[in-house]
């Protein structure tokens, strides 16, 4: 198996190519948007321009698997995807309960511990990344954190987006296109949603 490999792994692609996914590959304009919208509410706040950055890595690697299709490209897509997540997940922690930075980054391997148990039950990162939405919602919720609802929203829609993407393959009799672009669209709104989030929580520590 060669990191060149072929990725056929969506109802909308049915061959090689760099427009073999038109829809999948335009949708990631919403991780785009999304970039551009944080980096303007961010400001001069560098904790949300960097959040702004790595969501526009995010959508770069979505893109460009979606266009080539190999497995290189499908590696590289995971890879900025859980680097925002590992990133999130420290913030989350120095930001909303002030845990000093070295400590801070123990929420990094805390959060691919519970990957690795989602991925034994076969959810793996996507999984998990529900798990820790909702995880932070209830935190917050039980400090009487007026942003838990921010995150229980994100979370919502963050189960419908991660639904549509486990439904692509199923439907492809009945929707040729998939549901895979819907994937990227919502994702792109809870990726705004929680470093809004962020950024707003910041300006008030700050």
């Amino acid at each position: 198996m060669l990191v060149t490999d072929y990725v056929d792994g969506y109802c909308e692609r049915v061959g090689p190519g760099l427009w073999g996914e038109p829809l999948n590959s335009l949708s990631n304009l919403a991780f785009l948007l999304a970039a551009v919208l944080v980096w303007r509410l961010a400001g001069g706040n560098r904790t949300g321009r960097l959040l702004a950055v790595l969501i526009g890595l995010v959508f770069a690697a979505s893109t460009v698997f979606h266009l080539v299709a190999t497995r290189w490209a499908a590696a590289g897509d995971s890879l900025f995807i859980l680097v925002f997540v590992l990133v999130y997940a420290v913030l989350f922690a120095r930001v909303f309960f002030g845990v000093r930075a070295k400590l801070a980054w123990l929420a990094a391997p805390a959060f691919l511990a519970l990957t690795a148990v989602t991925a034994l039950l076969g959810g793996g990162l996507y999984l998990s990344a529900l798990v820790g939405l909702f995880a932070f919602a209830a935190l917050l919720a039980f400090r009487r954190d007026a942003y838990w609802t921010h995150f229980a929203v994100a979370g919502a829609v963050f189960a419908l987006s991660l639904s549509l993407r486990t439904l692509d393959r199923d439907v492809c009799d009945y929707v040729p296109a998939g549901t895979h672009f819907l994937w990227h669209l919502l994702n792109g709104v809870v990726l705004y949603l929680v470093s809004r989030t962020m950024v707003r929580k910041l300006s008030i520590v700050d």
